[in-house]
């Protein structure tokens, strides 16, 4: 077996022992190809990387001929099959356990996966494990090349990505020490990264040299006024002031508020499918071609859909339009319950500091908020609203602010709004996050067995990482073993479970969310025997005429619970849908014994609910 490193020096080796890689210009091609392993590169890319854009007219034959050198260096006659060339370019074949840099990208996302479940301790070493692969800048011996300094670049920002989720993990776990050893290392090549140095700052400050911490601040902020013309962000001033007055910084995940929540969660680097919803968004809010004056934006769709994780991922990419800050107030308490309007605008007088003691009357309190947002530019992202009212209060007003909105409901009430439906994936979307988590290989080892795998998920995100992390778990469960048992209505919500992940118990909290009647027509239509039904089923099902079904219908269909499109019926001209977990869950609780109730007959609302 080969072993391709470019996490440092460009090096290839057999037996542990280095090949000798030839001329400058047979290593460029070599380090091209190894920078997008199984991934065909076009030949201008080469050509590019060879010669900057001057590609002499022998250039074809000039890449064939190391094209074929490297193809015998890399194995002779079996080695032949190694490079191959296809319509897109040439595709470097390199096994998962051949390349540091397949490795270290396996080894993030496992981090990042176990980071979303919690396992803190696990994701730390997973981190630590991929950042130890580096033995330097990538290709650190082939940037005469423009096209390789900036992959190196590229490289380089998912070193810096991995080792602030460490940094920060690190801290969690109270391993500050270990965080104030290597961070100013990095905070020398990247002085400018606020995240890097709220980690810097609060390891400085947990190990007891605050005085250390204070400078560290001080010298961004001046580097940030003397190079750029800016202040600190909010958090970070934030955290100054935390420092100033001694009190006891960061308890929390670094980048939290003095509140402890985070201005903005951690982008997902994988952010899969959504280019749709994400160009519209940037163009509403005045990041895209659009260059939209912001406003109010409400992120609309079912339980798991993966709301948050798009809003978060815009708003990462609006910094310079919103430079007075970015935050993410979430609208819940722990356990899924509306958070008082007091709490939400206590923690924006946190988060921004624009009151030293905020008013105990809430209309006074929010005065105090529109008052100090009215003259700047501040995109406040309001996680899993529970309904218009909450949201209502806290919009800043005049100014050019802009408020981002997730929600499991349409909020109708909310009149200005511009409204972007966050529908469940397509298979293709839906097969592309699952490889993401198993791995691409074991997703090609049955195709037919991972479809069946993200459709019986009801092909929403959060049914198929969950499906995916336990499966990396399982790694001798065969797919189709798998498919199988979730192909069973009796257990598929058992089976979408792992670790910190349930579906049940996201679908429960989205069930406590809806009215009485609207419960009732859940339990009538989980009672079908399949979660697509025309007009006539469900009027069936529900004992109600057709105006009243359709009522009932659009009254889930603004909560994101139902969806309906065309069909080419004649008979049925509209087909109703409900995820498939919805469907199992509503049937769950149309088996369990309704006080007062009585099985086919709903009463109706008069409007659809919140």
């Amino acid at each position: 077996m080969l072993r391709f490193s470019v996490l440092g020096p460009l090096v290839v080796e057999s037996g542990g022992r280095p090949r000798e890689l030839g001329p400058l210009k047979q290593r460029l091609v070599l380090a091209v190809l190894l920078t997008r392993p199984n991934t065909p590169v076009p030949v201008e890319m080469l050509f590019e990387a060879l010669w900057e854009g001057e590609p002499p007219r022998t250039a074809r034959k000039n890449l064939h001929v190391y094209v074929s050198a490297l193809r015998k260096l890399l194995g002779g006659t079996a080695g032949s099959d190694r490079i191959l060339h296809g319509p897109g370019g040439y595709v470097l074949r390199v096994g998962a356990g051949e390349s540091d840099a397949l490795r270290f990208e396996e080894l993030a996302r496992a981090g990042r996966e176990a980071l979303r479940t919690g396992s803190l301790g696990q994701a730390a070493g997973l981190f630590r494990e991929a950042l130890d692969l580096w033995r330097g800048p990538v290709l650190a011996d082939l940037t005469c090349s423009d096209l390789l300094r900036r992959e190196a670049d590229r490289w380089g920002e998912r070193w810096l990505d991995v080792y602030e989720a460490w940094a920060e993990t690190a801290l969690q776990l109270g391993e500050a020490e270990a965080v104030a050893d290597s961070v100013g290392e990095a905070v020398e090549r990247h002085p400018l990264r606020e995240r890097l140095r709220a980690a810097q700052i609060a390891a400085l400050e947990r190990c007891g040299r605050r005085t250390e911490a204070l400078a560290a601040y001080e010298d961004l902020r001046q580097l940030l006024s003397r190079e750029l013309g800016l202040e600190p962000s909010p958090a970070l001033k934030a955290v100054y002031g935390e420092l100033l007055g001694g009190g006891p910084h960061a308890a929390g995940p670094v980048g939290a508020s003095p509140a402890g929540r985070v201005l903005l969660p951690r982008d997902l680097p994988d952010l899969t499918g959504r280019k749709e919803q994400v160009r519209e968004l940037l163009d509403v809010l005045g990041g895209g071609e659009g260059g939209g004056d912001g406003g109010l934006v409400v992120l609309a769709g079912p339980t798991g859909a993966g709301k948050t994780a798009l809003a978060v991922h815009v708003a990462h990419r609006l910094e310079r339009e919103f430079p007075d800050g970015r935050v993410l107030v979430r609208m819940r308490a722990e356990d899924g319950s509306p958070r008082p309007r007091s709490s939400v605008l206590a923690e924006l007088a946190r988060l921004f500091g624009f009151v030293a003691r905020l008013p105990h009357d809430p209309e006074e309190a929010g005065a105090a908020w529109r008052s100090w947002a009215a003259g700047r530019r501040v995109l406040l992202l309001l996680d899993d609203a529970p309904d218009e009212a909450a949201v209502q209060c806290l919009l800043p007003g005049a100014g050019r602010n802009s408020v981002l909105v997730t929600a499991r409901s349409r909020l109708a009430g909310l009149e200005a709004a511009h409204r972007v439906e966050v529908p469940p994936f397509t298979v293709p979307e839906a097969l592309e996050l699952l490889g993401r988590i198993i791995g691409r290989r074991r997703l090609l080892s049955d195709p037919d067995a991972a479809g069946r795998v993200v459709e019986e998920a009801g092909l929403l995100p959060l049914g198929i990482r969950v499906a995916g992390t336990k499966l990396s778990m399982l790694a001798h469960l065969p797919l189709g073993e798998f498919a199988e048992r979730l192909g069973r209505n009796d257990t598929l919500l058992d089976e979408l479970a792992s670790g910190g992940l349930a579906v049940r118990s996201r679908l429960a909290g989205a069930w406590r969310d809806l009215a009485g009647p609207s419960r009732s027509v859940l339990q009538a239509l989980g009672a079908l025997p399949a979660p697509r039904f025309t007009l006539d089923e469900a009027m069936a099902a529900l004992g109600l005429g057709r105006e009243d079904t359709q009522r009932a219908l659009e009254s889930l269909m603004e909560s994101c619970t139902v969806s309906a499109a065309p069909d080419a019926s004649a008979a049925h001209p509209v087909r109703f849908e409900l995820p498939r977990v919805v469907h199992l869950f509503a049937r769950e609780r149309a088996s369990e014994a309704v006080p007062g109730g009585s099985r086919g007959v709903v009463t109706v609302l008069p409007r659809a609910a919140g």
